[in-house]
Parts: structure tokens; C-alpha cells; sequence
């Protein structure tokens, strides 16, 4: 059967300030909520998408991939059956029928202590390094990796391409999405997480794998796909990223979201 791994924020829901919705009021589609937040709705997808990804996960196993922590995956109420497998944390956490699988994670901590320095060295860089007049908050995520919440317009480009020189002789790397920039682990990848689920999933017997995202953390599950999908936002579209086997979409916001389970459902049989 066919694996289908894709992102979540920007790739298939959206904010209401990355809908992107450029056509008159009276044209926008109708919206789906599918995730609120202190009482108030947060993420969306166009009804026809929630249609096409309900449809999509009765006739493939539909794995959710994101940078999101556990808690904040599961505010998220997407249409369809509930996933099997489901990857948070950039891939530190594996999701096996909603709850996380220790081994996983024992063995992700075990990798990221060999192959990167340590998430407080990070932090306290990113605390020293940050401007106040520009940061708004600094997290960490599952003791995994630090992101800060910034005022984007503010912040240097000058300082993100320091930031992302000193972190990558640290073994991290750094992602600009929206309001935040994540710095995360090397090691912390979401294809690897992939891996295993298509090991449990049956191997190469589990099928064509198809992926979606559009930011520099999803390059590596864009690449162990056999066909992917970027929207025509995002990280990767500002830099021009693709490969051979990679789909660039043209359309912006929820209505890229609508089209690439458009595209998903036409490769299936």
C-alpha cells in the first residue's frame, strides 16, 4: 500500500495568516477548521482537502510529519481515520497509535549524543546571540531543540546566516518558518523516523511513498520520497529548491495544500 508522509503547517493547514487566500471574498473557498487553541481556531484546510485527505487515508497509510511537539500535534483533528503512525518532534517522537514509542526515542537521544552538541550549549547561545527588540519568546521542544518566536521583519539576514555558520559546526542546522527559526540537531531528521515506520509498515513490500513540505527540515523526507511535493511558499520555494522527482507547485497557501492531495490521489490506483 502506499505510504503518503507529509507535513503539516503551511503544507496541508493553515494559519489564518498563510491562507493566501488572493481571490475576491465572495470566491474563497469554504474552510474546514481542524485545529483550535485556547478556545479559539488556529489551523484550517479548504473542505475539499479535508475531502481529498479523508479519502487519501482510507486508501493509503497517511503518516502526519512535523516539526510539532506532541502536545501540539494533538490539538489538530485532521478528517479521516486516525493515523497509525503519526511523527512529532522533527522526527523525535514516534506516534504508534497516539502514543509514543520509548524505543524510539532511547534510540534518537543515543544518535543526537554522538552526532551533535548539546541542546543547552544551543540555548544558551540563542539567549546570548538573540535581540530583544526582535525575539519574543524562546522554547524548547521535548528537550530536542530550541526555536525562537521572533518579529520576522526585524531580524537581520546578516544574523540568521551567523546563526546558521555557528550552529552547523555544532551539528544543527537552523530553519526560518513564519514567526519562528528552530535549530535542531542534525541528526533530528524526519526520514529517519520514516525509515522505521516503513520497516513496521512491510519495508520495500510497504509501497510508493509520496511526501509533501516546504521547509528546509522536510528536505529530507522530500528526498527519501519517490515523488514529493513543495507549495510555492515556504523556505525551499524561496530558495528554489527541487530535485528530479520533486513537484515546485506554483500556488501559495491553502489552496497548495488543496492541490498537492489533488496530485497524491491521482498517483494512487
Amino acid at each position: 500500500m502506499t505510504v503518503i508522509a507529509s507535513d503539516l503547517d503551511r503544507t496541508l493547514i493553515y494559519s489564518p495568516a498563510a491562507l493566501a487566500l488572493a481571490m475576491p471574498d465572495a470566491a474563497a473557498p469554504r474552510l474546514l477548521c481542524v485545529e483550535v487553541y485556547e478556545g479559539r481556531p488556529l489551523s484550517f484546510m479548504t473542505e475539499t482537502a479535508a475531502a481529498l485527505l479523508a479519502d487519501l487515508a482510507e486508501r493509503a497509510h497517511f503518516v502526519p510529519v512535523t516539526t510539532r511537539t506532541r502536545e501540539q500535534y494533538r490539538r489538530v483533528r485532521l478528517p479521516g481515520p486516525p493515523p497509525r503512525y503519526a511523527i512529532c518532534a522533527n522526527g523525535g517522537h514516534l506516534l504508534v497509535d497516539g502514543e509514543a514509542d520509548a524505543g524510539w526515542r532511547a534510540r534518537v537521544d543515543r544518535e543526537l549524543a554522538a552526532g551533535s552538541a548539546p541542546l543547552a550549549e544551543v540555548r544558551a547561545h540563542l539567549e546570548r546571540a538573540a535581540d530583544p527588540a526582535w525575539l519574543r519568546k524562546l522554547r524548547t521542544a521535548e528537550d530536542l531543540f530550541a526555536y525562537l518566536v521572533v518579529e520576522r521583519a526585524a531580524v537581520p539576514q546578516e544574523w540568521l546566516k551567523e546563526l546558521g555558520e555557528w550552529a552547523e559546526g555544532r551539528g544543527w542546522s537552523v530553519s526560518a518558518q513564519g514567526r519562528k527559526i528552530y535549530a535542531v540537531p542534525r541528526p533530528l531528521t524526519k526520514s529517519a523516523a520514516l525509515a522505521e515506520v516503513l520497516r513496521r509498515a512491510g519495508g520495500p513490500a510497504a509501497g510508493q511513498v509520496l511526501a509533501a513540505g516546504d521547509s528546509l527540515l522536510d528536505t529530507d523526507l522530500l528526498l527519501a520520497a519517490d515523488r514529493a511535493w513543495r507549495p510555492g511558499h515556504g523556505e525551499l520555494a524561496a530558495r528554489g529548491w527541487t530535485a528530479p522527482h520533486v513537484t515546485a507547485l506554483a500556488e501559495r497557501g491553502v489552496a497548495a495544500g488543496e492541490l498537492i492531495l489533488r496530485q497524491m490521489a491521482g498517483c494512487l490506483p
